[in-house]
């Protein structure tokens, strides 16, 4: 008997199923329609990829990028799942031979984009068994979703080939209107509607407003800098500021890559590849860049803008941290980027709805309350306990009585005739001689220094509040001007009181213990040497690191040290398929590194060192330390990077060494191990590429 269970632990090395995952994998296997929304790293692949190995026949999976199902396939894979996609990175003879893995029932799952499904479905597709029809990133097929595409309208003629397999639509993000919407435009037939929580407790949010450049770019160098190491993306709202902030890195000494639909589609394919495979870690992107990041060890994600929407703010700040540890968001705006998002959509036919998604967004960036309870709300999920972990809570506002305040700046707007905006009013209020306010003759205006005792920020801290509560509001097409409203009046006339956030400096966060830790901990030697054997055999086999294993379940092995096969069993993300493929290695790392004497676990790399200070030669160490040779030749490159007298051409020729300098420069000193291998048509392998890129760092 079919057991999903069973399945999930096998294949996926989970105990237990996410909330709704059961429910849903039950749903389908029973026949029926269904639309699951489920915030990314929420589990939604699982939710289809079981039900197919229960089913009979092709579980076929419509997705909109090509990197997004190689992806997923690799990960099946690696997993022992039958699988394949068909795009048009295919030669013909290689869609020939997977039509023919079809027909033969050799495939559980078929990944197809929306434009191969166009041509596939007049022609072999519609000869094939299909049990499941899944439609992954389903919000693409709706105009009120926030990344549409019309070839994802074709989508419904599947229903009339396929009239007996029941469909299953998938989001991260989709507001009621699109659910509707999504519902409509496929087909959906007595659908069940299954909206799992939107909380993800591991992100943090912050959010910075109206932040000078100069501050801005310290403040972000810093973050970056305390998370060496860490994947990030930092979004953009233009190609030339994606431009712009990875050079920025790049002249500061953070390696970085600019990603944006302006490019060649094999340019934006190299550096898609290099993020996912951890070849740099820093990616400065539209939002172009994104959906088929599938990568589950993102640490922080930065928005530069205002987003146009929270349905987009919540599904880009969800590529962090998808393996469950704790990650970091910050969001910077200013009133400009609401300017430069309306006209975006002025000529829009639903301006109207895109203005109002707007507010809502801006809203969320100016609230004094919990920011998590503010999405969830926004996506119809009710939450009274605050989260914790976002800026308003970590750093409460202290509340006063603002209402004389803002009757001053009421008072201010009103006598300037409503002509002027944010900085204009504070320079009014603080008294300012500046040639503009003299010119306009607002020195003469009675409010004129009526708030000289309130610095620059403060005032602007206070402004936006009132814009946020109703009191202002911007009239965003005539030059931000600030406007009196309905409640102004009632303000003014005493008639309301209002509540406002004291002005409070946001603290830098402190540097993490871990970058002023002279020493790791022995768990975290241990975790560096997993990595470290992870990052070589996702090399070897030409996929992501975490294709072999998430962050989260090295982390797990690190702590908990199984030194059995039954206690790595247990391990959250060690399936039978993996164990039966890296399982006596993990365990030979883990007993190794137990039985190191405890003054040799002051580094990991250092008692590497140490046997090759003694004369010990790679295979003489690998065995010493029972490690793989390739671990030991990554730890002396590491050492020779950390100015180590160690011989690295004792490893790679000086020859080989010009080669790969050559092949570097006629990729733009490309640093990217893949590239280099292919520009060397494969003569040199990637161990020896590491090694002499090592060699070429030192020079530089």
């Amino acid at each position: 008997m079919f057991s999903p269970e069973k399945i999930l632990q096998e294949y996926f090395g989970y105990k237990s199923f996410r909330p709704l995952q059961r429910e849903i994998i039950e749903h389908t296997l029973s026949g029926q329609d269904s639309l699951v929304i489920m915030p990314t790293g929420g589990g939604k692949s699982i939710c289809f990829q079981i039900p197919s190995l229960g089913l009979p026949n092709l579980t076929l999976v419509v997705s909109p990028l090509i990197s997004l199902m190689k992806d997923q396939v690799d990960a099946l894979h690696a997993n022992g799942i039958k699988a394949a996609f068909y795009n048009s990175s295919l030669s013909e003879f290689e869609k020939s031979q997977l039509v023919e893995d079809c027909a033969t029932n050799k495939l559980k799952l078929l990944y197809i984009s929306p434009e191969s499904l166009i041509h596939a479905v007049k022609s072999w597709l519609r000869k094939l068994p299909v049990s499941l029809l899944v439609v992954d990133e389903a919000h693409c097929v709706s105009m009120w979703g926030h990344d549409f595409r019309p070839e994802y309208q074709q989508i419904h003629h599947l229903r009339e080939v396929f009239p007996d397999a029941p469909m299953m639509a998938v989001t991260a993000t989709a507001d009621k209107i699109t659910r509707r919407d999504i519902a409509e435009k496929l087909g959906l037939r007595n659908y069940e509607l299954f909206l799992a929580s939107f909380q993800r407790p591991n992100l943090k949010l912050t959010v910075r407003s109206q932040i000078a450049k100069n501050k801005k770019e310290k403040e972000i160098l810093d973050f970056v800098r305390e998370r060496q190491g860490e994947s990030g993306i930092y979004y953009c709202l233009s190609r030339k500021e994606t431009e712009e902030w990875s050079n920025f890195f790049n002249s500061n000494g953070v390696s970085s890559r600019f990603y944006h639909a302006g490019m060649a589609s094999s340019d934006r394919e190299q550096v898609q590849d290099g993020f996912i495979k951890d070849e740099y870690n820093v990616i400065c992107a539209t939002i172009a860049f994104g959906m088929g990041i599938d990568k589950s060890n993102v640490r922080w994600i930065i928005h530069n803008n205002l987003p146009k929407n929270i349905e987009g703010y919540y599904q880009e700040i969800g590529r962090a941290g998808r393996d469950g540890l704790p990650s970091d968001t910050v969001l910077y705006y200013n009133y400009r980027d609401v300017v430069l998002l309306n006209d975006f959509i002025k000529d829009s036919e639903f301006k109207e709805v895109y203005q109002e998604k707007i507010k809502r967004m801006l809203y969320y960036a100016e609230a004094s309350s919990c920011r998590r309870n503010i999405v969830l709300s926004y996506f119809g999920e009710t939450i009274t306990e605050n989260c914790g972990n976002c800026d308003n809570c970590l750093e409460p506002p202290s509340m006063f009585d603002g209402t004389l305040l803002a009757q001053k700046a009421l008072s201010a707007v009103s006598r300037s005739h409503e002509s002027v905006g944010i900085n204009l009013l504070i320079g009014i209020l603080r008294g300012a001689d500046t040639i503009e306010i003299h010119e306009k003759n607002l020195h003469k205006i009675k409010t004129y220094g009526a708030g000289k005792e309130h610095s620059f920020v403060e005032w602007q801290h206070f402004i936006n509040q009132l814009i946020n509560q109703g009191v202002l509001e911007i009239a965003y097409d005539q030059h931000l001007h600030l406007k009196l409203t309905d409640l102004s009046g009632e303000v003014l006339r005493g008639a309301q009181r209002i509540n406002l956030a004291a002005y409070q400096e946001k603290k830098q966060e402190k540097k993490t213990d871990r970058k002023q830790k002279t020493t790791l901990s022995s768990d975290e030697q241990l975790l560096a040497e997993l990595k470290n054997w992870r990052k070589q055999i996702a090399i070897e086999n030409k996929v992501p690191a975490y294709v072999i294993f998430h962050d989260s379940t090295l982390t797990e092995i690190a702590s908990r040290k199984p030194l059995n096969e039954k206690e790595l069993l247990e391990i959250q993300g060690m399936g039978q398929t993996k164990f039966e493929r890296f399982g006596s290695t993990l365990l030979e790392i883990v007993q190794a590194f137990q039985t190191v004497p405890k003054k040799d676990k002051r580094s990991t790399f250092e008692h590497t060192f140490e046997l090759y200070e003694q004369g010990l030669n790679v295979e003489q160490i690998a065995a010493t330390r029972q490690m793989s040779e390739n671990t030991i030749y990554a730890h002396l490159a590491r050492l020779y990077e950390e100015g180590k007298p160690v011989n690295l051409n004792k490893f790679v020729s000086e020859y080989d060494v010009n080669r790969v300098k050559e092949a570097r420069k006629k990729l733009n000193n490309n640093n990217q191990l893949k590239p280099i291998f292919e520009e060397l048509n494969g003569d040199l392998d990637y161990r020896k590429i590491g090694l002499a890129l090592s060699i070429l760092a030192g020079q530089a």
